[in-house]
């Protein structure tokens, strides 16, 4: 990597931090000049940074010039996790139509088995790092059993806005601690169920609980809204516009 590519990155992975962990707020408009005086680097990287971020979603363009946090509503966060869930719902879809090699399928199983293990242990430690990391993992093995760059690629841009991940309101919310197994649970068994249609080349089946199965994380947006937590390590709430946390 070249110096101006090294810096770019520098700068690029310096301001999703700062959005991200909630020290520039919706509506902060951020210049050249903070990312050179902030991280050191020169203004060609700084522009180039800002013009990526602004394709990522997470800066906006201003009338007058320049750019600024975006904000965004919570309507807008469940339709970035519904786009996401009709994105995988299709990859779902393409790996029951093409079928799927037996060493992926293999590798699902294993990532089922043990999400059911983490999700057994919960019961008796509630800690949810072990089934955030294989779900993760599940997800990737989504998108690869699709066979499709173009799902792969769609999947990034999306995630590329930090509330339409997976995991993105996981490891948030720990006031409710009932519903948030209960909401594992169904998902758990959401897993299970579409490896079975993939494998049994149920196309629409597998679509159908893929997409449903999106809605998880918008069953965790609304317990996170409702448990009244301050937006500090929840980096999507600090970008809602209209919520309680401005």
């Amino acid at each position: 990597m070249d110096d101006a590519s090294s810096q770019t990155l520098k700068a690029l992975l310096g301001l999703r931090g700062l959005i991200l962990e909630g020290e520039l707020r919706p509506g902060t408009r951020v210049s050249e000049t903070l990312l050179v005086e902030r991280f050191g680097v020169s203004r060609t990287p700084a522009r180039t940074a800002l013009v990526r971020m602004n394709e990522e979603g997470l800066l906006e363009q201003l009338p007058s010039g320049g750019f600024a946090v975006k904000g965004f509503t919570e309507q807008d966060l469940a339709d970035a996790i519904e786009i996401r869930g009709v994105l995988e719902g299709m990859a779902a879809r393409f790996a029951a139509e093409r079928g799927v090699p037996a060493e992926l399928l293999a590798r699902m199983d294993r990532c089922v088995a043990d999400l059911n293990h983490a999700v057994a242990a919960l019961s008796e430690h509630f800690d949810l790092s072990e089934f955030v990391r294989l779900n993760d993992q599940f997800h990737a093995l989504l998108v690869e059993a699709s066979g499709s760059e173009m799902i792969a690629h769609s999947l990034q841009r999306i995630m590329s806005l930090p509330f339409a991940a997976p995991n993105a309101f996981i490891e948030s919310q720990r006031a409710d601690v009932h519903g948030v197994v209960q909401i594992l649970v169904v998902a758990q068994d959401q897993h299970r169920t579409i490896v079975e249609a993939i494998r049994n080349r149920q196309s629409a089946r597998a679509q159908a609980v893929t997409a449903e199965h999106s809605f998880c994380a918008t069953r965790y947006l609304r317990l996170v809204l409702a448990s009244g937590q301050e937006p500090h390590g929840i980096p999507a709430l600090t970008l809602i516009k209209t919520s309680r946390f401005k």
